[in-house]
């Protein structure tokens, strides 16, 4: 328990009715989740606006109320504490009452359009094979230690964030690696935090939906490396074209990573295939089981985070040249028959582009691509038709399905995508709304040497239809139809 007054410290306020001394025993930003004690923050968001639950909060036992506009009445017993913006003095009132958790920690933050979860996750992976007790926040799950948490956000709210930070701290973990979206930048929910580092993966097309604007997007993101302080790193993708534009006003130590230019970290791709890549890292050969060069860039980006972090070159090459891949991250198998199969989580254009760049390259000659692609519903729509643009050229045959419709018509978002398609791509393009059926048609076309990608999905086990989430995992659906084969 601590004070009201002890948290409101840092928050800028307008006007408090009511105690500050009072006692709080948790926060809330879901009105349902309340309880005695309780502080709520009513927030106003995209599709709800929290000040309409105040009433609600009350009745669950809240004894405090941060809002930005003081409801017409007033429960006694209760202080409210106006605020100018509700987003901005969460993270502050969390840091304070969970005793500034980050700052107990060496916390890393992965930034990017892609690859942030395959950073994060294995660079939990190699700091536990290091030894170190260590903490996961990524799009796939949450990790304090060895227990883990399921996930909604990529990055979570501030309130969960700072008591997942806090978890971490208690069970003796030493780092946190964690994704850092958009989102939570504009959000506010990662202010206040102090990272030990930041790694920049790279940036292309994607929530322009949400940003309106890629500079707009690229704005959100720089605003994270603009946080860092002097005392930290940031480690970024030299080989993308906006690097030295996303770090330019950050504080921290500038590092770089390339497989193109001289960096601070460089290695040359000498061997890839689906067995894995052959890297040359100043002159030691160190193979991976990732597969194809976009992650040869996430494998640098790990052993340059690593080594900035004191750990031994050696050590942190000898441990990732052994680590799996991530679920749902170009993850394949071979049917009986040969027909390879794989399921990634390519959601953008550069994502897509980037993994049949590799199948191509991996396959030469032999056999044909056949692609499964939908594009998720409510969510940035300019990229449909690009996203299939891309998908028919690097595919020998196509079928637009669904991806995750949540409360759009599939079909519409299957037209929408198709308008990316010139005559030659539609003649080699299938449209099947249901993707169970998409999957098996892909399926009956593949003969012993094809390839089958179903891209979008990845490690998702569900499909969002209308508001509910249905079960279907791309992984379990392929390997039971080429087994029927």
């Amino acid at each position: 328990m601590k004070k009201l007054e002890e948290l409101l410290n840092d928050v800028p306020i307008a006007e408090i009715i009511g105690s500050d001394e009072i006692s709080v025993s948790s926060l809330c930003l879901d009105s349902r989740k309340c309880q005695p004690s309780s502080v709520f923050a009513a927030v106003r968001g995209g599709s709800s606006d929290g000040h309409n639950f105040i009433k609600e909060a009350i009745e669950k036992g809240a004894n405090a109320i941060i809002c930005e506009e003081f409801p017409s009445l007033l429960a006694g017993g209760v202080t409210y504490v106006k605020v100018y913006d509700t987003q901005a003095a969460i993270p502050k009132i969390a840091k304070a009452f969970f005793g500034d958790p980050s700052s107990r920690l060496k916390l890393v933050g992965v930034t990017g359009t892609n690859g942030k979860t395959t950073t994060t996750t294995l660079l939990y992976c190699l700091f536990k094979k290091l030894g170190f007790k260590v903490g996961l926040i990524s799009t796939v799950k949450n990790m304090v230690d060895d227990k883990e948490f399921s996930t909604n956000n990529t990055t979570p709210d501030a309130i969960t964030l700072n008591e997942l930070l806090n978890d971490m701290v208690q069970a003796g973990c030493s780092y946190c690696f964690m994704e850092v979206s958009s989102h939570s930048v504009v959000q506010h929910r990662i202010d206040g935090l102090k990272f030990a580092g930041a790694i920049f993966t790279n940036i292309t097309h994607d929530h322009l939906d949400y940003h309106g604007s890629f500079e707009e997007y690229m704005k959100a993101k720089q605003g994270f490396l603009e946080m860092l302080e002097n005392d930290a790193f940031v480690l970024s993708n030299l080989d993308d074209e906006n690097a030295k534009v996303m770090d330019r006003n950050s504080k921290a130590a500038k590092k770089y990573f390339s497989l193109k230019s001289p960096a601070d970290f460089s290695a040359k791709i000498v061997g890839n295939g689906f067995d894995g890549l052959l890297l040359d890292i100043g002159g030691y050969r160190v193979r991976t089981k990732l597969i194809g060069s976009f992650n040869a860039y996430n494998f640098l980006g790990i052993y340059g985070a690593s080594v900035l972090l004191d750990q031994k070159r050696s050590r942190v090459l000898e441990i990732l040249s052994n680590l799996d891949p991530v679920k749902g991250r170009f993850e394949h198998f071979k049917s009986k028959k040969g027909v390879i199969g794989i399921v990634d989580y390519a959601h953008t254009p550069d994502a897509v582009e980037n993994v049949l760049k590799t199948v191509r390259d991996i396959k030469g000659d032999r056999g044909k691509v056949i692609t499964v692609i939908g594009c998720g519903g409510d969510r940035d729509a300019t990229k449909r038709p690009i996203m299939a643009e891309i998908a028919a050229m690097f595919s020998d045959r196509l079928i637009i399905t669904s991806d995750n419709p949540r409360s759009e018509d599939p079909v519409i978002i299957i037209e929408q995508m198709k308008k990316g398609l010139d005559n030659e791509a539609e003649k080699k393009t299938l449209t099947i709304a249901d993707r169970r059926e998409a999957i098996r048609e892909a399926c009956s076309l593949a003969v012993p040497g094809d390839i089958i990608l179903l891209a979008g999905k990845g490690h998702e086990t569900y499909q969002e239809i209308e508001g509910a989430k249905n079960h279907f995992d791309d992984i379990e659906e392929l390997r039971f139809l080429l087994q029927l084969q």
